[in-house]
């Protein structure tokens, strides 16, 4: 939405005529405009409905139809200072003979409330930003987008964080960030899981109950809970927080680098790595092509509340677009590991960089785990359509955590169609499909997804 503007018109009628050979002559209006800047409203309005349907190890429907979104305020520029806060909030609607609310229901996808089903509104941003020259820096609750600590945003409302994040670019190229976060809530798709290994290495942890419906919690509690994970009676994992440092280069012709370290204390130190490289086919420059890597690596730190960690994933993807059609192939090792607690990749606060993860199916983070997968998208410009098949298949080891010491193979196929309605700018419409097979052995779903979403 623009900036509010008030004109004021200030006419100033001649009091004094002129004579000139006895003609009067009329003086001109003299017009002023002051413009006063008031600031700028924004956010999304969200309708959701998800209808999953169980078969195998377990025969059940469930489905859930929730409206919510967020609106927010942005101040004006003060000196390079600007203020934002914003609101966010989901209500479910009752479309079954029982409430969402009854304690054992299986007839509500839970993934679109908070936790036992809360309809609930909070404040989700609200942070200074301070702009001098090449630097900027923002403290406060803020949305983050990284690729170990992210929103996650794939139901109602996003994970949300309490951080400190400045980011330089004075030298060339080169995009330099710090960030610390403290604290986080998690968005509505944690409540899909129960705290265990599979939400560990699925984008939350075991203490992410902490942090729902709204409420920040402590990084190491929304980790780990409040579990005796050492075996020694002590039950507080609240810790210092995770510190960010980053590097980000483009200063050579269609390459992009990054390198990200974090430091959540007295849990694990992850390294992330990414390159990206594109260039014209050599048959035709009509082609484009495009390799990526990436790499992950964990170790534990400090009183090592987690225990033993001690994980690597790597990744390549190839892809080509020509005109409206691009697709890829990726590839993921990940590696085997004695440690004790976990041998995947821990992934507690919503970052999910993997190249090879399916839209709800993130077995490529278990240990010992092989994945692959291909996808496909074209766009309809002129519609304002967009639509991706994909199929991605794990091929999944004995020493993973979720099934341990049992082997078996996962896959996910679905497709994502988007439209762009032209009529009502900032209207996007959107059918996601999932179907994946042997997520636990014997356990298959069908899954749709109808989004309505408005941005303004």
């Amino acid at each position: 939405m623009p900036n509010l503007k008030k004109t004021v018109l200030l006419s100033v009628i001649a009091s004094t005529m002129i004579m000139a050979g006895g003609d009067i002559a009329p003086v001109e209006p003299v017009v002023a405009e002051v413009e006063a800047d008031w600031g700028e409203v924004f956010g999304q309005s969200r309708t959701f409905y998800i209808d999953r349907t169980y078969s195998g190890s377990l025969v059940n429907n469930r489905n859930s139809l929730a409206t919510g979104g967020y609106i927010g305020y942005k101040s004006p520029d003060f000196n390079g200072f600007t203020a934002v806060v914003a609101a966010y909030g989901t209500y479910g609607f009752n479309i079954h003979s029982e409430d969402a609310d009854v304690i054992g229901s299986a007839s509500y996808d839970p993934s679109l409330y908070g936790d036992a089903f809360d309809n609930y509104a909070f404040i989700g941003q609200a942070y200074i930003n301070y702009a001098f020259g090449n630097t900027n820096i923002k403290i406060g609750r803020q949305r983050l987008d990284t690729p170990m600590t992210g929103a996650d945003d794939a139901r109602m409302l996003p994970n949300l964080f309490e951080a400190a994040v400045l980011s330089n670019t004075n030298v060339e190229n080169t995009t330099l960030i710090a960030a610390h976060v403290t604290r986080e809530t998690t968005g509505t798709f944690s409540n899909v899981y129960t705290p265990g290994a599979l939400s560990l290495q699925s984008g939350y942890g075991l203490g992410f109950k902490e942090g729902t419906s709204g409420h920040f919690s402590n990084m190491g509690t929304i980790a780990l809970g409040y579990n005796d994970i050492n075996g020694d009676g002590s039950i507080d994992n609240s810790t210092a927080g995770v510190t960010a440092l980053a590097a980000i280069y483009t200063g050579i012709e269609g390459l992009k680098l990054q390198a990200w370290d974090y430091i959540a204390w007295d849990i694990l130190n992850a390294v992330y790595l990414q390159a990206d490289y594109g260039w014209n086919c050599l048959l035709s420059d009509s082609v484009k092509m495009k390799a990526s890597a990436q790499y992950i690596n964990e170790t534990d730190i400090g009183d090592a509340f987690a225990a033993s960690v001690d994980s690597n994933y790597f990744a390549a993807k190839l892809g080509a677009s020509f005109g409206g059609l691009s697709g890829y192939a990726a590839y993921s090792v990940t590696s085997d590991s004695d440690a004790a607690m976990n041998g995947g990749i821990i992934t507690p606060w919503g970052g999910m960089p993997a190249f090879t993860q399916g839209m709800v199916t993130r077995h490529m983070f278990f240990a010992d785990t092989d994945t692959w997968k291909a996808a496909a998208t074209y766009k309809f410009a002129d519609l304002g359509l967009k639509a991706t098949a994909y199929y991605v298949e794990f091929d999944i080891g004995q020493a993973n955590t979720y099934k341990p010491g049992q082997a078996w193979t996962a896959s996910e196929s679905g497709f994502d169609i988007q439209y762009d309605v032209a009529a009502v700018k900032g209207l996007n419409l959107r059918l996601r499909a999932n179907y994946p097979r042997d997520f636990a052995p014997g356990l298959d779903w069908d899954e749709y997804r109808l989004i309505a979403n408005y941005n303004f």
